[in-house]
């Protein structure tokens, strides 16, 4: 009897075959990168039909713009990373039984952080910690905090307490519930927070400038205080396209990481 041979997949090939799966699923995912795209072009034709003085040929320049993109890049990976890692262990530890009555604490405390101007928070945290790209971070951290905390509770806390009891009756311990079913049944919900974050993050470290945290508000505020249009349509439409990007990638992520069938 012959045998039927089957495909060779490689790990290559099943993750080009779900990459093509998702951007056919979701075409949507495809416009974004256009706009970004349309808005480069827009910036960089307008440049060009620009004459700069000699101000602003000092701050649009090659050099001074990727180390502004650098630094700003730098404050808002830095604080999301430090909020994923305070966040979601937190949304998990107060989703516990024993921790459940503290959740309203919690959330007030992640709602204070953001009810404070942002500007008016880092500069407070600027004259009593000093200034710098680590008091730009912290006070970025405490500002974003909110909604990666509050969507990881939400997305454990909608989850069919049925589900996790018969998982337990099973035999699982409730570690590997958490583990085995509860998290994948909230990633969907917890992206979501991780994407707004990102979007918080990105919008909110042009402000790193008032520290001495660098940024793009390198390139807003200079804008605003010279009044050289140029450069502050620059900094705003550099700030559009890695926020846009940021999202275009947390988007990605979200799809890439959703558990099939959610």
């Amino acid at each position: 009897m012959a045998k039927i041979k089957q495909p060779n997949l490689t790990a290559g090939s099943m993750y080009s075959q779900s990459a093509r799966l998702i951007f056919k699923r979701n075409r949507s995912l495809l416009v974004q990168p256009v706009l970004i795209l349309v808005i480069l072009g827009i910036m960089m034709t307008y440049i060009h039909n620009h004459k700069l003085d000699i101000i602003e040929k000092v701050t649009i320049n090659t050099k001074f713009i990727f180390k502004a993109i650098e630094d700003h890049l730098v404050l808002s990976f830095s604080a999301a990373a430090i909020i994923l890692l305070i966040a979601i262990p937190g949304g998990i530890i107060f989703t516990r039984p024993k921790m459940k009555r503290f959740t309203p604490i919690a959330l007030a405390l992640a709602n204070i952080g953001q009810a404070f101007p942002a500007v008016g928070l880092l500069i407070l945290a600027g004259i009593w910690f000093g200034f710098g790209k680590p008091v730009a971070i912290g006070t970025f951290a405490a500002f974003g905090t909110l909604p990666i905390l509050r969507n990881t509770i939400v997305g454990l806390q909608e989850i069919d307490p049925f589900i996790v009891e018969s998982a337990m009756g099973m035999g699982m311990t409730p570690g590997q519930a958490l583990r085995k079913i509860e998290l994948p049944l909230a990633v969907p919900v917890i992206l979501a927070g991780v994407r707004t974050t990102l979007i918080l993050t990105v919008g909110v470290a042009t402000l790193g400038v008032f520290v001495n945290g660098g940024g793009l508000g390198m390139l807003i505020i200079p804008g605003l205080k010279l009044n050289r249009q140029i450069v502050l349509l620059v900094g705003g439409m550099l700030t559009i396209i890695v926020a846009f990007t940021m999202d275009w990638l947390a988007r990605l992520a979200e799809e890439f990481l959703r558990p099939r069938g959610i």
